[in-house]
């Protein structure tokens, strides 16, 4: 009997299962891959390209629940779209498998389970595996997302293929919800190492304790849970890219780890002391003003400048007001493609209100809800309440902000001629600091020069 030529994965924490599932499969598919620790997920796919995924959904004793199952799916979802994922599941965890299955898992079978269910599952997810691979076979990568019109976004874009042609590092700026992650992987695909790994990290989210395990990796035994060498994501990103999101937020004792790694361009595991070399394109993004947080001394300078080779805004949509008709309709487009539902459009008020709408968060937020508004809406046709635009933000500020505003000014232009424009007297005179104080004269237009 022929082998199907697929790739598949069985994670469980129980070697006895992964053990016999991977004999009996072993029948039928080329190759099998087993973990018995989820952390290792990301780095084996980022290594290799795994047709279907046997899940199974509890970890840790005492937690049955199915909760880290369920988290395991979407990350798998995330760093491979196209892998098709089977939870396993125990007898009378079944809603849980349910909604397992809302969030993208292609089938659940229940433990113990029957070989032949097992085995007639499995081909089925291959079958499915091999459909979305057919569909983008011979079809240029290219990327689906909206840019628009604006001269502002089509200059960020326009500097973006111009650096993505190098490899130097790159710092995009922009407030939540501007699409910084877009533009990263936008800058990779166009780069001569679209091919490699894109690797992306949410610094924001890393605390201080598992810093330097997820970023650097770490020996077997360097700390009570490391019972494997794990390579951690810089490594995993080798000959691609690694996007550093939220690197504003790094704690200053980290910023110096991070800049070693970046300046010798090199990277040394936790219980390791040999360092290992990398070859990694490196873009970072924040919603902070570095400059300012330079000043103020919460960001190095010297981090801030191996970082900043190229830097790009991305400007808030409320500066975009020719696209934000067009990306309301984009993403409704891709909502109703997501959801299978038929044609669906807006009322009128409705794009009034979209333009009136000042969108302080920006593209996630006009996403979210028209994501909402797709849900709910009924005869195919998005009203103001569905879309929650009964009340609207307006983009002007209100006459107590405007008076409040020249009287800050007011003060700090005092303060500065008081000091004769001595940056660090006057701030002490305002009782802000350094940071702060540049952050007015940026807001009131100040010039000190």
């Amino acid at each position: 009997m022929k082998k199907t030529n697929a790739s598949i994965l069985i994670i469980d924490d129980q070697e006895d299962i992964l053990f016999a599932s991977k004999v009996y499969l072993k029948k039928y598919f080329e190759n099998i891959y087993t973990l018995n620790n989820p952390k290792n997920i990301v780095e084996l796919l980022a290594k290799n390209a795994i047709d279907v995924v046997l899940l199974d959904m509890n970890y840790r004793l005492g937690f049955e629940d199915g909760r880290e199952g369920l988290y395991l799916l979407k990350e798998i979802k995330t760093l491979s779209p196209k892998t098709v994922v089977i939870l396993m599941t125990a007898f009378g965890k079944v809603e849980t498998a349910v909604e397992g299955l809302k969030s993208g898992a292609f089938d659940y079978i229940l433990k113990p389970w029957e070989n032949k269910k097992l085995l007639e599952s499995v081909k089925q997810a291959v079958d499915k595996a091999r459909k979305e691979q057919k569909k983008n076979k011979e079809v240029e990568i290219k990327e689906e997302f909206f840019v628009g019109s604006s001269e502002i976004i089509k200059k960020a874009y326009s500097l973006a293929d111009k650096v993505a042609k190098t490899d130097a590092n790159v710092l995009i700026l922009g407030e939540n919800g501007t699409g910084k992650f877009v533009l990263a992987h936008h800058i990779h695909t166009q780069s001569e190492r679209k091919n490699q790994p894109f690797i992306a990290v949410d610094l924001g989210s890393l605390n201080s304790n598992i810093f330097e395990s997820e970023l650097f990796g770490y020996a077997k035994g360097a700390f009570t849970d490391a019972k494997t060498d794990t390579a951690g994501r810089f490594e995993m990103a080798q000959n691609g890219t690694i996007f550093l999101d939220e690197i504003g937020n790094v704690p200053l004792h980290l910023q110096s780890k991070l800049l070693q790694v970046i300046q010798t361009k090199t990277v040394t595991r936790l219980g390791e002391t040999k360092a290992r070399p990398l070859n990694v394109r490196i873009i970072t993004a924040t919603n902070l003003n570095l400059k300012l947080e330079v000043a103020d001394k919460n960001f190095r300078e010297d981090l801030y400048y191996r970082i900043n080779t190229m830097e790009i805004i991305l400007p808030p949509l409320r500066e975009r007001h020719e696209d934000k008709i067009p990306l309301a309709e984009y993403l409704l487009d891709k909502m109703i493609e997501k959801y299978s539902r038929d044609e669906i459009t807006f009322d009128k008020k409705v794009l009034e209100q979209i333009e009136k709408h000042a969108w302080n968060g920006n593209i996630r937020e006009m996403e979210n809800k028209i994501e909402r508004a797709v849900i709910l809406c009924e005869n195919n046709t998005i009203t103001v309440s569905d879309l929650d635009l009964e009340t609207i933000t307006p983009y002007e500020e209100n006459s107590d902000d405007v008076q409040l505003s020249s009287v800050e000014k007011a003060a700090v232009e005092k303060a500065l001629l008081k000091n004769n424009n001595n940056i660090s007297k006057t701030a002490e005179e305002l009782g802000l600091s350094r940071g702060a104080l540049y952050r007015r004269l940026e807001k009131f237009n100040i010039n000190i020069d």
